[in-house]
């Protein structure tokens, strides 16, 4: 049932959080703000190494971005499964 739910609401979850980042940007001036600060911290960071740890900070990047993706999944589905099981209890106890 998880992988058939997982696989399901993949293009679900992609078209959701795409929508919640794009509403972040245009609604929220705090979350813009703090988002172009860490861009900045991270733009300073990087360029103040040495080129030999250049690799390694894009690879860090990068697994931080994977990171985050499955995180997120992880917590949208977490966050369907709880909705249904509230829903089911919601029907239970109507009867």
């Amino acid at each position: 049932m998880v992988n058939t739910l997982e696989s399901l609401t993949e293009p679900l979850i992609r078209i959701r959080l795409e929508l919640l980042y794009t509403e972040l940007l245009e609604c929220h001036p705090e979350y813009n703000q703090l988002s172009a600060e860490t861009d900045q911290y991270f733009k300073t960071l990087r360029d103040a190494l040495p080129d030999q740890l250049q690799h390694t900070v894009f690879l860090y990047e990068d697994a931080q971005f994977s990171l985050q993706s499955i995180l997120e999944r992880s917590i949208y589905i977490q966050g369907f499964k709880d909705a249904l099981q509230l829903f089911s209890e919601l029907q239970n106890s109507s009867i």
